[in-house]
């Protein structure tokens, strides 16, 4: 019998198990819906809604073409993927998850990208929103602003070294490509020997192109991208409410207490603390209560493994995160293993650079300098999540922008170079 074969009847047998434990433990599966339906309410309603709003807007407007075709030199070389590619990860990484995802399938539904294209894309452009990991897990539950530097360095430096690696995911595939005639002008972009004002002029064609194909009023394109992100914002809170009720049932049947306890012995020959399989096994399920539990664990540990335990959770980003990527990249074509793989590799990284960078980021003092930083204490701060957030796609857009500018420069005087 094949794995898909008993894939069907392992999930029908594990959804009657829980059936039976709500039926056994009514109050606690009531708590367990209400607290997930406050942290969607509270948290992911008012931080992501007006994201996948303006991001559908944006799509509308051709804005996504017009930064596709500028950034096009700087991202087809480092991530294999079209310009397109360059805004879906600066919204991915400054909103957080599951944005990139959502924009991803926009992209794969549209034609501006490929298959391969898409999976690698959605592969790195899901992470943590920068509010979340500063303020949340940082300052809230960790207690030191000072700690935001190596988070973030690990977390987002992880996701750039993903980026390259699925860079080579699928180049040995032949006719998954977007066709030339179909392909969006962001992809095609001008020739090379056009720079300058010769690709902000394609690029601005680009825009007025995906404008005149779109053809909705300002007013249809707003109702049209509210109708689809409520729709989208009500299957991420359904699952966030399933995940906590699910992780309640199974602390109450006693499974978590099975789980902890392996993963403690998994950890103790792995060399590392024993007391961090509480948060691992907790991220493993849902980010938010993984990253509390890590800064909530046994005093006597020491601090980089505690770090490094939130930065795996973060980057692996939990199974809720999962489920809602799987069900946003339901129907494009688009397969969720490779995702997965990421996931795992991206917290791997991360957890890895927190050890590699504690001495000379944390221990040096720089960390404390950077914490004091008008910026940083912005994003930490309570309230801060929309303007915030907008402030920093702004800002990391632009530098996309010159980095691509910087790229054409390049090889501008390069080829000026081999010409004499």
């Amino acid at each position: 019998m094949t794995l898909k074969k008993m894939a069907g009847p392992l999930l029908g047998f594990v959804l009657a198990g829980c059936m039976l434990l709500m039926l056994v433990h009514p109050a606690s599966s009531l708590d367990a819906a209400l607290r997930g339906l406050a942290v969607w309410w509270d948290v992911l309603f008012p931080s992501l809604f007006p994201f996948f709003v303006i991001s559908e807007i944006m799509l509308g407007f051709g804005i996504v073409h017009l930064f596709g075709a500028l950034l096009d030199p700087l991202m087809r070389p480092l991530f294999n993927i079209p310009g397109s590619g360059g805004f879906v990860a600066a919204m991915g990484y400054v909103s957080g998850y599951p944005v990139g995802a959502k924009l991803t399938a926009k992209l794969r539904e549209q034609g501006m990208i490929s298959k391969i294209e898409g999976e690698r894309l959605v592969a790195f452009t899901t992470s943590s929103d920068p509010i979340f990991l500063l303020g949340a897990v940082s300052v809230g539950f960790f207690h030191d602003a000072s700690l935001g530097l190596v988070l973030a360095l690990a977390h987002y430096g992880g996701g750039f070294l993903v980026g390259l690696l699925m860079s080579f995911h699928g180049r040995n595939r032949t006719g998954d490509s977007v066709k030339a005639s179909s392909a969006p002008a962001d992809s095609l972009g001008p020739a090379p020997a056009e720079q300058g004002s010769g690709r902000l002029r394609s690029a601005l064609n680009a825009m007025a192109e995906a404008r005149r194909k779109d053809g909705r009023s300002l007013g249809e394109l707003l109702k049209s991208a509210i109708q689809s992100s409520l729709q989208l914002i009500i299957v991420v809170g359904g699952l966030v409410v399933f995940f906590n009720v699910l992780m309640a049932l199974l602390a109450r049947a006693g499974i978590m207490s099975v789980l902890f306890s392996l993963a403690g012995r998994l950890l103790t020959q792995a060399g590392f603390p024993p007391e961090l399989s509480d948060a691992l096994v907790s991220g493993f399920f849902e980010v938010t209560l993984g990253a509390r539990s890590a800064g909530e664990a046994a005093g006597m540990l020491p601090l980089h493994f505690k770090v490094a335990a939130a930065a795996f959770i973060l980057s692996w980003g939990g199974l809720s995160v999962h489920a809602q990527v799987a069900s946003i990249l339901n129907g494009t074509g688009l397969r969720y293993f490779p995702f997965m793989a990421a996931r795992l590799v991206h917290a791997l990284l991360s957890a890895g650079l927190v050890l590699l960078l504690w001495r000379p980021v944390v221990s040096s003092g720089l960390a404390e300098d950077w914490s004091t930083l008008p910026a940083a204490s912005g994003l930490a701060a309570p309230g801060s999540n929309l303007a915030g957030s907008l402030s920093l796609l702004c800002i990391l857009l632009a530098f996309l922008l010159l980095l691509s500018l910087l790229v054409l420069l390049l090889g501008k005087l390069r080829r000026l170079h081999h010409g004499r």
